[in-house]
């Protein structure tokens, strides 16, 4: 087997939750700073260095503010999460075939399990690398070399795969095989292009043969 290790982000590559999140970054910014922010301004930095990093992008004097809003508003949504389409059906494949799969998101653990409690498949996955592990975050290599080390997997048999740019750029910067995924809805292919990943899919089917 090519990659038996398969690594991937979490928001907009496996739960469906691009939507959830820009309705509570747009809540947040209402309530802490009275004003409307676009949206491509809000979503900007998702799937990077984590929430910290988004918030001080809006108001850097009142960041813990806007994280404390954003969390309370955020995590009531969880309720109505669903996979990214295909996405049940794809992991279930490749568990099949044998492989380790693992998670490597800027979420905290606690939030991470939460949106296990409203999706059937987190049972599938060996590991979790949270954003709340790591001193360094995406696009720094070190939530995925974190997680090559906890599994004892080389880079050489791993791959990476999710749906921004940050994801890519640490993903190639860990030696990993990267798949951009464009189904989340929250970066385009133009985001995830100029990174050079090894392959862009549009669908969970395609994973499957870029995986191959």
């Amino acid at each position: 087997m090519r990659l038996p290790v398969v690594l991937f982000d979490l928001d907009g590559t496996v739960i469906d939750s691009g939507g959830i999140i820009l309705a509570s970054m747009r809540h947040a910014a209402a309530t802490v700073l009275g004003r409307d922010v676009p949206d491509e301004q809000l979503m900007a930095a998702v799937g990077g260095p984590g929430l910290e990093h988004q918030m001080r992008a809006l108001d850097a004097a009142r960041v813990d503010e806007l994280i404390t809003v954003y969390r309370a508003h955020n995590e009531l949504l969880h309720d109505t999460l669903l996979p990214c389409a295909g996405m049940d059906a794809v992991l279930a494949a490749l568990k099949e075939e044998g492989r380790t799969l693992g998670i490597v998101t800027a979420k905290r653990r606690v939030t991470v399990e939460l949106a296990f409690e409203h999706v059937p498949f987190g049972h599938l996955f060996d590991i979790v690398v949270g954003g709340d592990e790591t001193e360094r975050h995406k696009p720094d290599p070190e939530p995925v070399l974190l997680a090559l080390e906890r599994l004892g997997a080389r880079a050489a048999d791993a791959a990476y795969v999710g749906d921004s740019p940050f994801d890519i750029a640490a993903g190639k910067a860990a030696g990993v095989f990267t798949v951009g995924v464009t189904w989340g809805r929250i970066h385009g292919r133009e985001r995830l292009e100029p990174e050079r990943p090894d392959a862009v899919v549009d669908t969970a089917e395609e994973l499957l043969a870029a995986l191959a």
